[in-house]
Order: structure tokens, then C-alpha cells, then sequence
């Protein structure tokens, strides 16, 4: 078996912490990577070259059966057996036993000692909870005192703790990691694209309940921002031929296929946590296949589902979860000879909230702190506190109106979803608002704001008083130059008494810049206009403006 050069060097890290080291390592590698083929030259080698006993486990029975058959596809020498109530199997004499810690974790003398056990998507285990890994690991050690741990993850981290490696944990430290970015620029991993969005969906007034925006309330949306949302992803994905779609709740989905089927006249699947096992097998037989094309899912299709031939993933949903983000942009990671990239369409403002998929944001909660207090609100009818998660009152059956602004936008975002990814538009100018900015006894500027649509601005800060030499004046000489053939004013006053006599050219259209790693929009460029006639002002002037979001 040929390992690639990232999974080789994974391996010898694994290898090296095991020899060197008395703890449990883990080992990182994204979604689609192949960790599989890694897996099974590892319990080669532990069953062939030292003649120990492998357990590889998981959480969910899916990824138990796909474990245990893509094992037996890599490696069909190797005796592999399952140990998994849901699949109604119990092997324990095999070399290679392949399970789920639900059924197994109070069975280790019935599967007898292991040498090395293997924690399939590591991910899934509980920071605070996790007694049956615990459990099952003493009981493992009572047989073999010698027995080692290795997890296996692409996304080392939980929604509400961080990091899962730490010194108490299950897995103590990561002994190799190799990124998603490097992957890509190797062909390894599928291409990702993004485009749409000039706003991001208004979450103040969804509430949090265990750390994740409240399913009931991200189903609240408006038919009008749900319906844009499906033109905007048909629009913008007409050329794709597999569209995954994450949708927030039930209702949402069934909405969300709704529209899709009105527009498109064309099947949409759809798969939630009550679609019968039958169905599910068949809807995802048919998107595999090429002869269904937009499938959408409720918290089922993220870890472990492998469909290679996606070629577009929309979140018209917003998480909380790092990992939940990883995993549902991971969809798309997989490579096919037919596909020349994913585009990734965030309707969730999933990007501006975790940063680009590479260089995800972790905010880790120390073990012990205790999570923030639950919510609670009142209930106007019968005026009984219940938790603010709630949409129909316990006690009295108050139906909450839902929030006024939808949980997800009718645009998806424009910002990149890798880190290396800069989006660039023109817009066309529909105004331009000249002021003077005054912002903490700093050095006044003169800001313009441009409208481009309904309700979307864009603004740049022209620093006539600032020193000469610096790159705020030299910024503004350049600018000003572009403009106007008078001299360049000494002040801000003078610029706007120049501006209001029309001796400024306007801009007809700006170039408006995206970049993950910037906190706004950048004006990048201008296609500049004619000059107004008799003297006339070009656009309208602002009296003063106050502002804090400015970047100087």
C-alpha cells in the first residue's frame, strides 16, 4: 500500500509519539485527506509486524460500517470484524475489531484486550462527559496495562470547549497536522470557491441553548428572504451539477425543497434525523448517481457522508460550532476527474463568524469554568420565566412571535472561504455623501460614502490634514489629483467647499475588495465621471458624521 507523502509523515508521527512519549497522541488531517488508507497501514503493521490486536472505533454506527468496509476494501488480507449493536454483529476473536463505543463500552472482557485503540472523527468525543471512553479504557488497561490511544480528526476541537486534547483528556497532545490550504495547493483536495453577499443575517435576538443557536428560532424565517435565497443559490450555482444544502430545521428544509422543486420543476431531496434508513439510502444513492441534483439535509449529511461529486455546498444556516462549519464546507473537499471545483455558498454569515475554513477562529473554554448561565425570558401572558430557547410557553402555551429578521440572508456571502481567497466586484454609484469625520480628537478626515444599492453603502476616509509624507496625505493628494485640477486642499473644510462648487469629478462605479482577513470591505478602484455642469454640486453633502467604524 502507497501512502502519500502527508499521510507517511502522519504515520511516523503517531509511531514516534507512541515510542517517545506515555500519553495519547492525535493526528489532524482534513476532510477527504484519506485517513482511511493511513488506518489500515497502521493496524497492518500492528497486526503483521508486532502481532497485537486493533480496536478502531467510532460514535456513529454509519461511520462503523464505512470503517469496517473500507478497511476490508484497502486491505483484503486483513481479518477484520465488527462489533456494533445496530449493525447486529459481535465479533471478539479478530485481529481488527471495528465498533461503536455505545456498544461496546461496558463490553471490553467480552472483545477482549487490545494494544492499540483508534478514535475514528476524535472530535466526537465529550470534553466533559466523556465516561464511556474513560470507562471503556480502564477496562481495556485492566487486561493490557500497556494499551495505547490514538485519535484520528480534522477538526481537533468542540463547540463549546476548544481544543480536545488537553492533559486530563482522553487525547493529550496532537502530533501532527497537516492543513487544508497545503492540500489544496497539491491537488489533494478539491478547490474552493466562493461568490455572492453585501450583508450578513441579524442573530441578536436567536437565543443560545448549549452553545448553539436554538433550532426553533433559525427555523423562524420570512418567505421572502427564504425565497431569495433559493433564486440567489440557483443563480449562482446553475452551472453546478450536485448542490448540497444544510438547511436549519424541518420546516426550513421542507420549505427550502419547496422552492427549489416551484423554480427548478425538478426532484429535491431531502433527509432530516427522522427520514427512514430506506429512504435515506435512496435519496443519497441518487445524488451520488448524478440523477438527483440538489439534495438538502437537517444535521445528517456532515461527518462521515462522502459524496465526491459535489460540486456546490450551501449553508442556508448559521452555527455556532467551528467543527459543525469545518465539516459541512468539508463536503465539498473531495476530488472527481469531472470537477474543477466547489463553490461554497454562506447564506449563515458562517465565515465573518469563524473566520476562512483554513484558519478557523477557536475560542476555548478552560475545563472546570462553568458555561454561561441559560437564558431566560418572561412570558407576557401568564408573566412565568421560562428559557429563552422557548417558542411556545410551557405553561400557558404563548406562541412567541417570531424574530423580526430572518436567521440567514437572501444573499450568500462574498467573503472567501479559504484565506487565500480575495473576491473583487464593481458596483455601480447611485450617490456619493461628502463629510467631515471627527472620531476621538483624532485628525479629522473627509469621509465619502457611496451608495450602491437600496441600503448598502461604502466609504473611504480622504486625510487632507494629515502630515505631509505620510501615506494618509500622499492617499489623499493621489486621490484628490484623479479628481479635481484645483491644488489639493490643505483641509477638509476647503475639500468640501471645493466638492460643493462642483469642481470634483464623481465616481461612477467602484471596485469593492473581500478579503477574509480584513474586518471590512475595501474600495479598491474607481471608473471616475464627467464634471457637473454650472458648478453644480456632483452629489449631495453630509452636514458631519460620527462614526466609530473606521479603520484609523
Amino acid at each position: 500500500m502507497e501512502l502519500r507523502y502527508y499521510q507517511q509523515d502522519a504515520k511516523a508521527a503517531i509511531y514516534e509519539a507512541l515510542r517517545t512519549r506515555d500519553d495519547n497522541p492525535c493526528a489532524v488531517l482534513p476532510t477527504a485527506a484519506g485517513k482511511t488508507p493511513m488506518l489500515t497501514s497502521i493496524c497492518i503493521d500492528a497486526t503483521s509486524m508486532w502481532n497485537g490486536r486493533v480496536n478502531v472505533i467510532s460514535h456513529v454506527q454509519e461511520l462503523v460500517s464505512q470503517a469496517a468496509r473500507t478497511l476490508g476494501q484497502w486491505a483484503p488480507s486483513l481479518d477484520v470484524g465488527v462489533y456494533s449493536a445496530g449493525l447486529k454483529r459481535r465479533d471478539c476473536n479478530q485481529p481488527v475489531i471495528v465498533s461503536g463505543i455505545q456498544s461496546v463500552w461496558r463490553k471490553a472482557p467480552d472483545v477482549g484486550p487490545f494494544d492499540l485503540v483508534i478514535v475514528d472523527e476524535a472530535h466526537l468525543i465529550n470534553f466533559e462527559d466523556d465516561g464511556m471512553y474513560r470507562s471503556y479504557l480502564h477496562d481495556l488497561k485492566v487486561m493490557n496495562p500497556l494499551t495505547r490511544v490514538v485519535g484520528l480528526t480534522a477538526t481537533p476541537y468542540r463547540l463549546k470547549e476548544g481544543p480536545i486534547c488537553s492533559p486530563e483528556g482522553v487525547l493529550n497532545h496532537i502530533c501532527y497536522e497537516v492543513g487544508v490550504l497545503e492540500l489544496i495547493e497539491k491537488d489533494y483536495l478539491s478547490k474552493l470557491v466562493s461568490k455572492g453577499c453585501k450583508s450578513q443575517p441579524d442573530l441578536s435576538n436567536v437565543k443560545v441553548r448549549g452553545g448553539e443557536f436554538c433550532a426553533g428560532e433559525l427555523e423562524m424565517e420570512t418567505d421572502l428572504v427564504v425565497e431569495a435565497a433559493c433564486v440567489e443559490l440557483l443563480t449562482l450555482a446553475q452551472d453546478r451539477r450536485s448542490i448540497l444544502v444544510f438547511a436549519a430545521g424541518i420546516m426550513h428544509g421542507e420549505h427550502v425543497c419547496e422552492i427549489l422543486q416551484e423554480i427548478t420543476g425538478a426532484p429535491v431531496g431531502f433527509i432530516h434525523g427522522k427520514t427512514s434508513t430506506a429512504e435515506r439510502d435512496r435519496l443519497i444513492d441518487a445524488f451520488k448517481s448524478g440523477s438527483l441534483r440538489i439534495l438538502v439535509n437537517v444535521n445528517v449529511l456532515t461527518t462521515g457522508f462522502d459524496a465526491p461529486n459535489i460540486d456546490c455546498v450551501a449553508l442556508m444556516r448559521a452555527t455556532l460550532s467551528p467543527g459543525l462549519y469545518y465539516q459541512m464546507v468539508g463536503r465539498g473537499f473531495r476530488k472527481q476527474p469531472s470537477k474543477r471545483d466547489c463553490l461554497i455558498l454562506d447564506f449563515g454569515g458562517n465565515i465573518v463568524r469563524h473566520g476562512p475554513v483554513d484558519q478557523i477562529k477557536i475560542k476555548p473554554r478552560k475545563r472546570g469554568e462553568a458555561p454561561a448561565a441559560a437564558p431566560v425570558k418572561a412570558c407576557p401572558q401568564c408573566l412565568d420565566f421560562i428559557p429563552a430557547g422557548c417558542v411556545v410557553c410551557p405553561v400557558c402555551n404563548y406562541v412567541f412571535p417570531p424574530p423580526e429578521k430572518p436567521p440567514h440572508d437572501s444573499q450568500a456571502s462574498k467573503l472567501g472561504v479559504l484565506s487565500t481567497s480575495v473576491a473583487t466586484e464593481w458596483r455601480v454609484v447611485q450617490d456619493a455623501r461628502y463629510s467631515l469625520h471627527e472620531k476621538g480628537g483624532k485628525t479629522p478626515s473627509m469621509k465619502v460614502e457611496y451608495q450602491v444599492g437600496l441600503e448598502e453603502y461604502y466609504s473611504e476616509w480622504i486625510c487632507f490634514q494629515h502630515d505631509d509624507g505620510t501615506f494618509a496625505r500622499n492617499k489623499a493628494v493621489g486621490w484628490w489629483r484623479k479628481r479635481s485640477s484645483r491644488p489639493v486642499p490643505e483641509s477638509v473644510a476647503e475639500a468640501l467647499e471645493l466638492v460643493e462648487d462642483g469642481e470634483v469629478m464623481t465616481s461612477s462605479e467602484i471596485q469593492i475588495k473581500y478579503d477574509p482577513g480584513s474586518k471590512f470591505p475595501e474600495i479598491v478602484n474607481h471608473k471616475l465621471g464627467p464634471m457637473n455642469p454650472d458648478g453644480a454640486a456632483p452629489k449631495r453633502l453630509a452636514d458631519h458624521w460620527e462614526d466609530d467604524e473606521i479603520p484609523f
